[in-house]
This record gives C-alpha cells, sequence and structure tokens, in this order.
C-alpha cells in the first residue's frame, strides 16, 4: 500500500513538471499571461539568467515577477459578431407612438427612473436613498 502511495506522488510530481515545462516553453514576448496572484499582463521581456520576467500590466505600467510565478497562458476569447440589422425604411429610427418622451427608449431615463446621466453625488445619494428603504 505504502509502495502504491510512493507511486502516485512520483507520478504526480512528474506529470506537474511536465506541464510546467510546458508551459514555460510557450513564454515569449508579447503572450498573454496570468500570474499566480491573479495579475494579467503581457510578457515584455524574460530574463534567463535570473528567472525573472517582466509583464506590461496596462500600456507604461510594467511589473517584474518571478518565473514560476506566471502560471496560465490567457487565450484569447473568440467572440461571434452578430450581424447588424439595417431597416428598410427610417420609420425604426423615430420614436413610436406607443412610447412616452420618459421611458427608457425615447427619454433620459432608464428602468426604475434613474437619470443616465448623474453626478457622482446625485449618485452616491440615490443609492444612500434606497439603502435607507431596504432597512
Amino acid at each position: 500500500m505504502l509502495g502504491v502511495f510512493v507511486f502516485m506522488m512520483f507520478r504526480r510530481n512528474k506529470k506537474t513538471q511536465q506541464q510546467q515545462a510546458e508551459l514555460q516553453s510557450k513564454f515569449g514576448p508579447g503572450v498573454e499571461v496570468m500570474t499566480s496572484f491573479g495579475l494579467f499582463g503581457r510578457i515584455v521581456e524574460i530574463d534567463e539568467a535570473e528567472n525573472k520576467v517582466v509583464l506590461e500590466l496596462s500600456p507604461g505600467n510594467t511589473a517584474t515577477v518571478h518565473r514560476q510565478a506566471v502560471t496560465k497562458i490567457v487565450e484569447p476569447v473568440a467572440t461571434v459578431e452578430e450581424p447588424t440589422v439595417v431597416p428598410d425604411d427610417a420609420s425604426s429610427l423615430t420614436l413610436g407612438k406607443t412610447e412616452e418622451p420618459g421611458s427608457a427608449v425615447g427619454g433620459n431615463t432608464v428602468a426604475g427612473d434613474t437619470p443616465r446621466h448623474e453626478t457622482p453625488d446625485e449618485t452616491l445619494r440615490r443609492l444612500n436613498d434606497e439603502g435607507k428603504k431596504d432597512s
């Protein structure tokens, strides 16, 4: 039983090392990655001698991390664009008779009568008022 346990432990370690080596072989400048602590960035430079990777987190912001901290290559998400439907006439571009000027389509409000363009102070006041109603 102990022999089987030791064999399984060595097998798991070998698999992990193979996966890590495969991941490290895919590293190169321009590859989007994620670190073990949740930072996303693009590899700018790899220092093999000191096991360091320079990541660009956002334009102009870089971070240097240990090579083993990079744990995942981020694959770009494929998005399917929906075809644009162009109406044959301009009737769909005007306000319909059943819609009211204050509705979500024709007016300046969205569902729940929340103004679209409110200042940060107004937003804070509205959220505080909603919190008082719930309590």
